[in-house]
């Protein structure tokens, strides 16, 4: 199987983040915005996940959400998926099939961490998946500024060159 095949029987669309998703679910329940932290500004549904596929040679650019984001692996070769804390801590995540690469099948990048994804070399696409909660709302993505991250991390500046749009 190739992304194409991927693509065509999932109905995955262009993600503004770069590569392609589709949502598969969102809760029909809600949690009240007094009941959350205060980071969020309104209700939001329990729970949300998508499909994601990434191609080599596309990357989704550093941003950050609100919430924790639950990383799935699928089908295909790994995903590094780059993560950057708020006091400048740099960590690569590598999810995959290959256990004995330090590859896992699923992992969780926590709530206002800025990350980046890619395939790793040597791979021509990746199918995962991602669960948010509380799920996901665009108005709770920020897409970073290349040089408000450098001022921040320059210690990163490699990555973050490479990774931002």
């Amino acid at each position: 199987m190739n992304a194409s095949y991927y693509i065509d029987n999932l109905k995955l669309q262009p993600h503004p983040e770069g590569g392609f998703y589709r949502e598969i679910y969102r809760s029909s329940e809600r949690i009240a915005a007094g009941a959350l932290p205060s980071r969020f500004t309104g209700d939001r549904n329990f729970s949300t996940s998508i499909y994601y596929l990434l191609q080599q040679g596309e990357h989704s650019a550093f941003h950050r959400i609100k919430s924790d984001e639950g990383w799935h692996f699928y089908a295909g070769g790994a995903l590094w998926v780059h993560m950057i804390d708020k006091e400048g801590n740099y960590k690569c995540q590598k999810l995959g099939h290959h256990l004995e690469d330090g590859e896992v099948f699923q992992f969780v990048v926590p709530a206002t961490v800025w990350f980046a994804s890619e395939p790793a070399p040597g791979t021509s696409f990746i199918l995962g998946g991602c669960t948010v909660s509380p799920g996901f709302d665009f108005a709770d993505f920020e897409m970073a500024d290349k040089k408000t991250l450098l001022q921040s991390f320059p210690q990163h500046k490699e990555i973050i060159e490479r990774l931002c749009k």
